[in-house]
């Protein structure tokens, strides 16, 4: 037993040590105002405590429906200094899917913001929950900034362990119905203090919020700047120019982004102009990264830039600047402590340089999906040490040096005639046509085979080339048992709102491409 120890650091103890230590130090910057550390730790504080003056307890769980605004951040971490659980939801989701998360997570209050405060109104008879508001003029709410104010700004008088739900956040339904994936304290402390070290975040860092706080991509950049002692820089949404001058205008040091991003902002015929040259380290995660871009950002943007792969679940690797030129195709190693594994389809372990499902356990899993015992089931292996280690659903294998590379997701393997078509091999031949901007691959049904390959293709402006050009040239570049039967062209892709293709919306919508006879068709 050690001569003097104490108990672990969580996301509470960051937020109390930087209010009394750094001050006057940015914790905030939102529409060009910057908010210190004594302030937003007070205001944190406050909230936190109005919260536990209307009744709520530890381990209470509280929706947060709200855009991008420095009052959004406040709320999130008022929720966990009180010892609740913070549940942000993506704003664009369906009514229907904000009741029923809600009532999913069991929420005991809501906090909303903007036009949102209407749709919880027409929605507030199918739960039962606290309803708290920016600017609230509705009777049965409570107006967030008069409670707020209200509420003393002492350190809140709850006492959490690190086994307690910290947050919940709903998956983003690519392959079916969300689910709440439930964190606790120690691994949120784990999470943001590995990834702090791993993605070179310092005590000057200035963070880039233009993903939606409510997305896990951004908690990346957060808790590691909270971590680091630096500041959040918050944008109302992502415009390549507001980036691009809040980049220049508030020096930002880091940033956590998805590929689409990037590729926009490089792709900006005035990027050239600005002055980047704060930039210390960049990251990019959400999908791959198509080799092309990944090349000229590794090239061309400023500072480090870092490509990350992970799922909301846990689980992270790294591809460092310094690894990318020699494994340029990889997504990296896993994070210290980490641990992965390749397996079969009879979860037996595979060699180095073998295909597999992705499996892996580190400090930071998820503590699993709320109230869904089937879905914790079908995300676990457990390993012949009868630990339980978390199924990621993606393929993949490992090299000799213990670099990971991505082959596809599980549940987007195209099983044709017998033979696994991973789209991600067809769709990396066919990036390299001049003409095609995105492009992304999908199994259609077909009456011999069981399944063929469809290629959704946005072209590029003022591209001329035909569906049947396009099928003929990938055709001629790729295996025989891959060979696509259509390709059908489009205006976009559809996404989520991290850049994420959403591949079930592509199956409704071209389910009976093959009707078409093979021709493609401009939608």
């Amino acid at each position: 037993m050690a001569w003097f120890s104490s108990p672990p650091v969580l996301i509470p103890d960051i937020l109390t040590w930087n209010q009394q230590f750094l001050r006057g130090k940015p914790a905030v910057i939102f529409d060009d105002e910057i908010v210190s550390w004594s302030e937003f730790g007070a205001g944190t504080a406050r909230f936190a405590n109005a919260l536990i003056d209307a009744g709520l307890r530890k381990g209470d769980r509280v929706v947060i429906l709200m855009k991008n605004s420095y009052e959004m951040a406040e709320a999130m971490f008022g929720v966990i200094r009180a010892g609740c659980v913070a549940v942000p939801l993506n704003p664009s989701i369906t009514d229907d899917a904000v009741a029923s998360m809600a009532i999913n997570a069991e929420a005991k209050a809501i906090v909303a913001s903007g036009e949102h405060v209407q749709r919880v109104e027409a929605l507030r008879d199918r739960f039962d929950a606290m309803l708290i508001a920016s600017h609230a003029n509705l009777g049965g709410w409570r107006d967030y900034a008069a409670m707020r104010d209200a509420a003393g700004d002492a350190i809140p008088a709850v006492e959490i362990s690190p086994d307690d739900e910290c947050n919940i956040i709903y998956s983003s339904g690519t392959t079916g119905l969300p689910k709440g994936i439930v964190h606790d304290h120690a691994g949120r402390e784990a999470w943001g203090s590995d990834l702090a070290v791993s993605l070179r975040y310092h005590a000057g860092a200035r963070n880039l919020c233009n993903l939606g706080l409510f997305s896990n991509i951004t908690w990346v950049g957060i808790l590691a700047t909270f971590f680091a002692q630096g500041a959040i820089v918050i944008s109302r949404r992502f415009s390549v120019e507001e980036c691009l001058e809040t980049i220049e205008k508030h020096r930002v040091t880091h940033a956590a982004m998805v590929p689409l991003q990037y590729q926009k902002l490089i792709e900006h015929p005035d990027f050239d102009s600005y002055d980047l040259s704060s930039l210390d380290a960049c990251m990019c995660c959400g999908s791959p990264l198509a080799a092309g871009l990944k090349k000229e950002l590794a090239e061309h943007w400023p500072g480090d830039f870092i490509e990350l792969y992970g799922l909301t679940e846990g689980l992270v690797t790294i591809l460092s600047p310094e690894d990318m030129s020699a494994k340029p195709e990889s997504v990296g190693q896993p994070c210290p402590g980490q641990r992965l594994a390749i397996l079969d389809d009879g979860d037996e372990v595979l060699p180095a340089g073998e295909t597999g499902e992705i499996v892996g356990l580190c400090r930071f899993t998820m503590s699993g999906y709320h109230a869904n015992d089937a879905a914790n089931e079908e995300a676990t292996w457990v390993h012949p040490s009868g630990e339980r280690w978390l199924r990621t659903g993606d393929i993949g294998k490992l090299d000799e040096d213990g670099f990971l590379y991505l082959v596809d997701r599980k549940k987007d393997m195209i099983i044709s005639g017998g033979q696994n078509i991973y789209p991600a091999d067809i769709e990396a031949a066919m990036i390299e046509h001049a003409a095609v901007r995105e492009v992304a691959v999908i199994g259609i049904p077909h009456e011999k085979w069981g399944e063929t390959p469809l290629a959704v293709v946005v072209p590029e402006e003022g591209a001329t080339e035909t569906p049947d050009s396009l099928t003929g040239w990938v055709n001629a570049r790729v295996g025989r048992q891959q060979r696509i039967s259509a390709t059908v062209l489009a205006a976009e892709l559809p996404r989520n709102p991290n850049g994420k293709i959403l591949k079930r919306e592509l199956r409704k919508l071209y389910v009976d491409a093959q009707s078409r006879n093979g021709k493609g068709e401009r939608t």
